[in-house]
């Protein structure tokens, strides 16, 4: 993929062409390897954890098998978010999900550019992040056969993000704040904040133990 100009373009924000063969390639890749996760049916932890890599592109060895199932499933507790299916992303490559995470069902990702996810974070069911972007001019746009473009997200460490809420272009959402249900964020949610509607806004701001100046990155 590196030595793609498009693939280089598209990560860099700026109007690639989606069509190119290497992205069309990974894209394939990426719906399969999403397939099969979502096919799997009821299976063991680490066979999850196995589906969800491939989707990721991430190459890490798994950790010896443990004979007790409990004590095998309990080993990528610190390796690996929880993910539910039916799970979706573009490319798969450009997201990054730190352990101790939960994925809930039905989460679309579309990682044109960077997608970061935090330690702790919790998502409700169908949320939807949309790295992707078009020309706002027509002319520029032309449907299928113009340009396209993206931003980063980045989600910090301990954020819940209440279900059916999505994620626009560009937005950082800061840790340890919370996303209403149903919320459209379009712009960036400073750290501990209660934010919702749409577009979202902040409600208040949430009073915890937690350090605030302690500053950590998704």
């Amino acid at each position: 993929m590196a030595t793609s100009k498009e693939w280089q373009k598209m990560l860099n924000g700026e109007l690639y062409w989606a069509w190119d063969a290497d992205l069309q390639a990974n894209r394939d890749r990426c719906r399969e390897a999403c397939k099969r996760f979502n096919e799997a049916g009821q299976v063991s932890r680490r066979r999850r954890v196995e589906l969800w890599r491939d989707i990721i592109g991430d190459t890490r060895p798994l950790p010896p098998v443990n004979p007790d199932p409990e004590a095998d499933a309990k080993q990528f507790d610190a390796t690996d978010p929880v993910v539910d299916p039916p799970f979706s992303v573009d490319h798969g490559i450009n997201l990054k999900v730190k352990p101790g995470s939960f994925i809930n069902f039905d989460t679309t990702i579309l990682d044109t550019c960077l997608i970061t996810i935090g330690e702790r974070v919790l998502f409700g069911p169908h949320i939807r992040i949309y790295g992707a972007t078009h020309p706002m001019d027509p002319a520029v746009r032309r449907g299928l056969e113009g340009p396209e473009a993206g931003k980063e997200v980045h989600i910090e460490d301990d954020v819940w993000i209440g279900g059916s809420a999505m994620i626009l272009a560009g937005v950082r959402i800061g840790r340890g704040s919370t996303v209403g249900a149903g919320s459209v964020v379009t712009k960036d949610v400073p750290p501990f904040h209660f934010v919702a509607g749409n577009p979202a806004r902040v409600i208040r701001k949430i009073e915890t133990s937690m350090d605030p100046t302690q500053s950590t990155e998704a």
